[in-house]
């Protein structure tokens, strides 16, 4: 089962409304995944010199301003902190691996989301409307988000194992699927690209495949391209990087998938009942994503 959604805004005109419009299409979608829910959404991007992480730690009364505290004094670099729940967004100046570094060394169970300059990830278990607002999304502005509910069936229901995945600066990806190949591809992204997955889900796996393929050049629409001779099994991917969004479906195309495009924006939804509520739908152009091929938006260089 699970649910994915996305909505990239094409008008900007419209992007201080991006979460009131993309939290209806994500609510609809929690009866195929009730176990957790989580978005990514672009917005806010720091200077060149900074980068935004977002991080979460499991125990509420984590203390943030003495890691802020330390981070500043440390890495001798400018941090800026904001809550959101019980994940948090840290804007740093410091070098963007070292920091990644510290940040992990600190505490075993402190984890990074996202980071890159403009992508900030939040995920919890329970139903989307409870995640929704305690991450007051709906309030949101920025230019495009993409979002999952997740039906647990290969892993444990956790924070951490729910998506969006990012395995790369400014990179999310959601998947309704499975991947047969999973355990070769990350065998394979650790000995030749020192990429280590960190959860037992395959959509990580997918996720740093994509990482490592634009790592080396290629573009979102390209990496997505290569996904389908690297990656076996059943998958409707819908990945978002700084300027893109993407969509795939494997050479079977089994999962459901719709695509609705008007002037101003382009959504995707697992089922056509989560786009109802978007405005002028009914001229949007509607249809369901070909097999094996890449629907791609924004930067393709």
């Amino acid at each position: 089962m699970c649910g994915i959604v996305g909505l990239y805004l094409k008008n900007s005109q419209m992007q201080d409304q991006l979460g009131q419009l993309f939290s209806p299409l994500l609510v609809e979608m929690t009866d195929r995944g009730p176990d957790s829910a989580g978005i990514a959404v672009f917005r806010d991007a720091v200077s060149g010199n900074e980068t935004k992480f977002t991080v979460f730690h499991p125990d509420p009364d984590f203390d943030w301003a003495k890691l802020t505290s330390d981070m500043k004094l440390e890495l001798s670099a400018q941090v800026r902190l904001q809550h959101h729940d019980s994940h948090v967004v840290l804007v740093t100046d410091a070098n963007s691996a070292k920091a990644a570094r510290w940040l992990t060394e600190q505490d075993a169970n402190l984890q990074i989301m996202s980071s890159g300059t403009a992508i900030e990830i939040y995920k919890e278990t329970g139903l989307a409307e409870d995640i929704l607002k305690r991450f007051n999304v709906s309030a949101m502005a920025g230019t495009h988000a993409v979002g999952h509910t997740r039906m647990a069936t290969e892993s444990a229901v956790t924070t951490s194992g729910s998506h969006p995945f990012s395995t790369g600066a400014d990179l999310c990806l959601v998947h309704n699927g499975s991947l047969s190949n999973h355990n070769r591809i990350r065998d394979r992204l650790a000995k030749e690209d020192g990429i280590v997955c960190k959860t037992e889900n395959d959509t990580e796996v997918a996720a740093a495949f994509i990482s490592s393929r634009l790592a080396k050049g290629r573009s979102l629409h390209e990496a997505l391209e290569d996904c389908l001779t690297a990656l076996d099994g059943f998958y409707t991917f819908v990945a978002g990087t700084r300027n893109g969004f993407a969509v795939l479906r494997d050479p079977i195309a089994c999962k459901p998938a719709v695509l609705a495009e008007t002037d101003d924006y382009v959504a995707f939804a697992s089922e056509y009942r989560a786009l109802v509520s978007l405005p002028s739908i009914e001229n949007a152009k509607v249809w369901e994503p070909e097999p094996a091929i890449v629907y791609s938006w924004g930067d393709k260089s």
